[in-house]
């Protein structure tokens, strides 16, 4: 969260076991109290994967860095459009978004974040396929 004194990286306890919606209030009330500085230790500490949306603020690409105890951080960059070649040659607008991902290969092989990002990748490019995917 971007706050008057500097990224804030609040998060989400049990996330697996929420619904989106849910999610989605956890995060706006982490959101706000962060922006008020009122976020406890425990709100900041004990997170495994973090996801940190850099395009909110125009960013594209990123180092994460981790925090100590977690496994994975992915800064998600801003949408942009543009040029791609199609499988006929002929250039064509593409809406685009990057993340860039840091791991601790202590616990988790590049590999394995490679296909995790391609997982992530089709999801996001076909989002009934996601919602098929809820539990």
């Amino acid at each position: 969260v971007d706050t008057p004194t500097g990224l804030v990286v609040p998060n989400i306890k049990a996330v697996q076991s929420k619904s989106i919606l849910q999610i989605a209030d956890e995060l706006h009330l982490l959101a706000t109290m962060a922006r008020e500085n009122r976020l406890t230790p425990q709100q900041l500490s004990g997170g495994t994967v973090t996801l940190s949306n850099v395009g909110a603020i125009g960013g594209t690409y990123t180092s994460p860095i981790l925090m100590p105890g977690e496994a994975c951080i992915g800064a998600i960059g801003a949408i942009e459009t543009v040029p791609r070649y199609q499988a006929d040659g002929s250039l064509a607008p593409v809406r685009v978004m990057r993340i860039s991902w840091s791991a601790d290969h202590r616990l988790l092989a590049g590999a394995t974040v490679a296909r995790f990002s391609n997982r992530l990748k089709a999801l996001l490019q076909d989002p009934s396929r996601m919602l098929l995917s809820l539990r």
